[in-house]
């Protein structure tokens, strides 16, 4: 998991943005929250942060535990709303790792965790933890929160990008941009097909699609009106 943030992650929103459930921001995959506090600031309407890890949730409540607009859920956006096996490394291996970036590469296969070893990260399944977690569907989320419009959707979940995307309901909610990872989109380490499937779904969407770095992409509206 790397960040995926953006100098400009929330705007002004508009009177008839202002008149919808709008979340200026939505992050699928926050961990701890280290990478989102400058973005965090700038936005002024309702945040809502993801994070199934718990050692990483409690790291990202407690990092903006003083402000009032945003909703945490500690759970993992999945197929189906149902309690899930999902692996993660343990915090206690972080350091002797040396990988900051390990407590965030957590996913529902363990292999996906075991195919980040190299000689300078030298993981074993001793360092994985498997744990139970409260799976959701995107599509339940929004019901949840009775969302209409998101300002920015930022998805890091280690190569479930794509079937997050892929089972949004556009017909329901209004999304202006989405980031998102695209080197695990078919998998780990190999962006294959779905790439291309994203973009031609997300372009049937009127979305504009650009490589923003080397490992995220941003979908953005070209028209948008509420």
């Amino acid at each position: 998991m790397h960040p995926l943030v953006h100098p400009k992650i929330c705007v002004t929103t508009n009177q008839n943005e202002k008149n919808m459930n709008n979340f200026d921001l939505i992050v699928i995959g926050a961990c701890h929250g280290f990478w989102l506090e400058n973005d965090i600031k700038k936005c002024s309407n309702k945040i809502l942060l993801i994070e199934p890890v718990k050692y990483n949730f409690d790291q990202l409540k407690n990092r903006f535990k003083n402000y009032k607009n945003i909703i945490f859920e500690n759970i993992a956006i999945g197929e189906k709303n149902e309690l899930i096996d999902f692996f993660h490394v343990l915090e206690s291996s972080i350091d002797k790792l040396k990988k900051h970036w390990s407590s965030g590469i957590g996913s529902f296969s363990k292999e996906h965790i075991l195919k980040h070893r190299t000689k300078r990260f030298l993981i074993t399944e001793k360092d994985i933890k498997c744990i139970k977690v409260k799976a959701m569907t995107f599509n339940k989320l929004i019901e949840k929160y009775k969302i209409e419009y998101i300002n920015r959707l930022l998805i890091d979940a280690e190569g479930f990008d794509y079937k997050i995307i892929k089972s949004i309901n556009f017909k329901k909610i209004f999304i202006k941009e989405i980031m998102f990872e695209k080197k695990h989109l078919s998998k780990t380490f190999q962006i294959g097909n779905k790439l291309d499937e994203i973009k031609t779904f997300l372009s049937k969407e009127n979305y504009e699609l650009f490589d923003i770095s080397d490992e995220n992409i941003l979908a953005k509206k070209k028209k948008w009106s509420i």
